[in-house]
């Protein structure tokens, strides 16, 4: 098959392109770094430089593709994430309606079910309903990801200089965790078995408290008595804006860390679980986040 990939050589897009290339795909990856070409190339897949603002070149990268795997890789550095996440999607779907590709798979998040409530995720629910609302699109599949390990990297500043893990979710509130591993390996699946229709499916890799996985962690990290305290929405608020992040950024991601706190975050996924789990379990991550501990 024809597969464009976004999202570039990232978390999910390297793995992903292995994988495809590996069982006899023709696989074009789109990344917006022109140094990113010579390592697209090495795996044994076509470069497509340029913005994935840009449609006519989103569009005509896409015409003849039979499936597009779509993604926007996060940025919380710009002024408003979430504006710019719905920008993207809209280029995204915008170019596969032109190209007319008949079938996507697009990762998405947990919460993307809610249209308030979830801070930054709003714009999956965004992406998701123009997707499904294209005409001539036989398929799609929204991969609904759960919390990405990586994410945990936030707290290594905070390990090392205040000995503990906090934030406005915490103790004994649920995380439902996800390698991107696991991901690309549920979207390689989609893209070669993808039925007609509208479908989702949630990918994760493991489930633990919060004071579960601070427990993991200080194990890798030498700290077994590791704790991970849960602060107030205020408490949570303040101490990013004093970090340096601004009043929308903070208030946005305070509220989707807020919705994990209250549950809100994957109440759709519990009814919705996946039928098998990922294969990249809590104490695996713990040994790349004690790499990483370890070298900052």
């Amino acid at each position: 098959m024809k597969i464009v990939v976004t999202g570039s050589l990232g978390h999910i897009g390297k793995p992903l392109t292995q994988e495809l290339v590996r069982k006899g795909h023709s696989v074009t990856v789109v990344s917006s770094n022109p140094e990113r070409q010579k390592d697209i190339e090495a795996l044994g897949a076509t470069a497509a430089i340029g913005s994935v603002e840009d449609v006519d070149f989103l569009t005509a990268t896409f015409t003849g593709a039979d499936v597009v795997h779509a993604m926007i890789p996060p940025n919380n550095a710009v002024p408003n994430p979430m504006v710019r996440h719905e920008k993207l999607g809209d280029s995204l779907v915008q170019a596969i309606g032109q190209s007319g590709v008949k079938r996507v798979v697009y990762v998405s998040s947990y919460g993307a079910h809610l249209d308030k409530g979830t801070g930054l995720i709003v714009g999956h629910h965004h992406v998701e309903n123009a997707l499904n609302a294209l005409p001539g699109v036989e398929a799609i599949t929204h991969l609904r990801a759960t919390y990405i390990y990586y994410n945990l990297y936030a707290f290594v500043g905070m390990i090392k200089s205040m000995g503990f893990m906090a934030a406005n979710y915490g103790d004994d509130d649920l995380t439902v965790l996800v390698s991107p591993k696991d991901i690309a390996v549920a979207a390689a699946d989609e893209i070669e078995n993808q039925t007609n229709g509208k479908h989702v499916r949630y990918v994760a890799s493991d489930e633990r408290t919060c004071n579960e996985i601070a427990q993991a962690l200080g194990n890798a990290i030498g700290k077994p008595d590791l704790k991970w305290v849960t602060i107030s929405n205020e408490q949570m608020q303040s101490g990013m804006e004093a970090n340096g992040i601004s009043t929308l950024v903070a208030t946005q991601l305070v509220e989707m860390f807020g919705a994990s706190h209250s549950g809100l975050l994957h109440e759709d996924y519990d009814q919705h679980k996946p039928e098998t789990m990922g294969s990249v379990k809590l104490e695996e991550f713990a040994k790349e986040f004690a790499t990483v501990f370890n070298a900052n």
